[in-house]
């Protein structure tokens, strides 16, 4: 289990850059970033949080 922060922007953060968009309403569930990455919502996420867990130890 990986426990993080309740309200870290793992849906809203690229997790091929960083790069942390604005805003991301619900009803969006890809989204391209600005690097050239093509994320499905819910898979980026997780790869944030697998990446975050570990880091905030």
């Amino acid at each position: 289990m990986v426990v993080i922060d309740r309200w870290f922007p793992c849906s809203k953060l690229c997790s091929a850059c960083g790069l942390l968009q604005d805003t991301m309403p619900l009803n969006v569930r890809s989204r391209e970033c600005v690097c050239g990455a093509s994320h499905d919502r819910d898979v980026n996420a997780a790869k944030n949080i697998l990446a975050a867990g570990p880091a905030e130890r």
